[in-house]
């Protein structure tokens, strides 16, 4: 792959996240602990990280996380979202090479959407200083593990339509 198409696949990256994030904080979710969401923009973090390298998922993360508090964000969001897809993006680096044929996609992604809630309950309890918020967990787990599912599910299925395309366009070299 060329530099300018990679550049520019991976503009594409960051302008989904972007727009996903965005619709996403259009959506009311009824979850009883304040904060909870779908992890929509997490879709182009997997799919990132499954197209390209670690260091270019990186990159994708924090342009987009850096882009959305610049659009619509406080520092405060800033350093729970941080936070959270630091986290996130390690474990899922982690279990994907450590379970390469043990642990598909969707785990990767469930795993990814549990820590990101791990790595915001951190922030917020280091923030606070109370521990307790620690126990919003069990309740974000539940949640991370459904919405990770889904991304995961999600990031499959464009990642099967990119593999489909390439190996006729040879679009990207793909990771995955």
């Amino acid at each position: 792959m060329t530099k300018t198409r990679k550049m520019v696949f991976l503009s594409l990256l960051v302008s989904q996240a972007l727009v996903l994030h965005i619709i996403e904080s259009m959506i009311p979710v009824p979850f009883i602990t304040p904060g909870a969401k779908l992890g929509l923009a997490n879709i182009v973090t997997v799919v990132s990280l499954y197209s390209f390298g670690e260091k270019e998922t990186l990159l994708v993360i924090f342009l987009r996380l850096l882009l959305s508090s610049m659009f619509g964000g406080s520092i405060s969001s800033l350093l729970y979202s941080t936070a959270g897809a630091l986290f996130s993006f390690i474990i899922m680096l982690v279990i994907k090479r450590l379970g390469k044929d043990k642990v598909s996609l969707i785990g990767v992604s469930a795993a990814g959407s549990v820590f990101h809630n791990i790595g915001q309950v951190t922030m917020a309890s280091l923030i606070v200083q109370n521990i307790n918020m620690s126990l919003y967990l069990p309740i974000l787990t539940m949640a991370g593990i459904g919405t990770g599912f889904f991304v995961g599910l999600t990031s499959k299925f464009i990642l099967n339509h990119l593999n489909k395309i390439n190996s006729t366009t040879k679009l990207f070299d793909s990771k995955g």
